[in-house]
């Protein structure tokens, strides 16, 4: 029997400790933020991913640890039922670590010039494993506040298209463009790996009725 602790475990338990560390130490958070200009201008190229260790808050940490362990759980299961637990195991790995360093691109290039510009957390790679779920399982509820249950293709659709307003309006500390490419990035790499996913996704959607 294999009591090993899950990979989505212990990346939740390892962002959470980091996290809580920055809470109290300022000067480590500066240096792990994503800083475009000094990515850009140093070569910090660590802070694409060390950024995804840190968060603002406790709320911004427990909202994207709790989504991040609910949905990494089924999708981990998944990708080590399909290609096997070691590669199934790599390759969740590989989803939620590039969706944290692929995420970041775009804001590299829009703000490599802009000495203040900083983000952190892990909504990139909690984004793109959200959205390989919900390509396994489009009508599968996802609840907003235990509250608001919509089918999960509904939500993606609502989310991206928040996401891409939010990012055009700007001006509330939030960096939407994570949000969105994480979610692309999470959706096309499981395609890419499991082509059968799309036909599976399209089954799922024709057979779902509203009531």
């Amino acid at each position: 029997m294999n009591n090993s602790l899950s990979i989505t475990v212990v990346i939740t338990l390892l962002t959470a400790v980091t996290s809580v560390y920055a809470f109290s130490n300022p000067e480590l958070q500066a240096r792990w933020m994503m800083n475009p200009f000094a990515v850009s201008r140093r070569k910090e190229y660590y802070r694409m991913l060390s950024s995804g260790l840190i968060h603002q808050d406790w709320m911004h940490l427990l909202f994207n640890m709790l989504a991040f362990y609910l949905f990494g759980e089924r999708v981990e299961y998944l990708y080590k039922m399909i290609f096997g637990p070691q590669l199934g195991g790599l390759a969740f790995l590989g989803l939620y670590v590039l969706g944290v360093v692929i995420s970041d691109l775009p804001t590299y290039f829009k703000y490599r010039d802009y000495p203040h510009y900083n983000s952190l957390g892990a909504s990139g790679g909690v984004s793109a494993v959200v959205f390989a779920s919900i390509l396994f399982t489009p009508t599968q509820p996802i609840c907003l506040y235990a509250i608001l249950c919509l089918p999960g293709f509904v939500f993606a659709v609502l989310y991206i298209l928040y996401s891409v307003q939010m990012s055009r309006q700007g001006g509330d500390n939030i960096n939407h463009d994570a949000h969105l490419y994480g979610a692309i990035f999470g959706a096309v790499f499981t395609i890419v790996l499991y082509p059968p996913v799309v036909l599976m996704f399209i089954r799922a959607l024709a057979e779902w009725r509203i009531f």
